[in-house]
């Protein structure tokens, strides 16, 4: 073979290593941001079943418009996108949730972490990792 065969032979192959190492880092980005995605979700069903809660006369199982005694039901502490938390315990005016998911966070050593603070009549989620 000739040099410049050789030559275009090197170039094709770091040429390809490039594309694959940029391949795997959009895979992996994307990865992140689909499980961050998918926690805001989850952490605003949670947030919207601790309003309906709130809501609710303590007569008919509810708070009575305090969050003071509200409970994760049974199964949805964890899914396939993380783990769920109260991180605060509800008082009469707000309650705080905790969402870890299962892709690594900014910090580089856990899941990345939202947090929910719920009222009677907002929800304000938080990038925490």
């Amino acid at each position: 073979m000739g040099q410049q065969q050789l030559l275009l032979i090197v170039l094709g192959v770091i040429i390809v290593g490039l594309a694959i190492v940029v391949g795997i880092n959009l895979f992996k980005a994307s990865a992140i941001e689909a499980n961050r995605n998918a926690v805001i979700a989850d952490l605003n069903n949670l947030a919207a079943m601790a309003q309906q809660y709130y809501k609710k006369p303590a007569s008919l199982g509810g708070g009575g418009n305090s969050f003071v005694g509200y409970a994760l039901a049974t199964g949805l502490g964890s899914n396939a996108n993380g783990t769920y938390t109260i991180s605060t315990a509800g008082t009469a005016t707000q309650i705080v949730f905790q969402g870890t998911g299962t892709e690594t966070g900014d910090n580089g050593s856990s899941g990345i972490q939202h947090r929910a603070t719920v009222t009677a009549t907002a929800i304000t989620i938080a990038k925490v990792n």
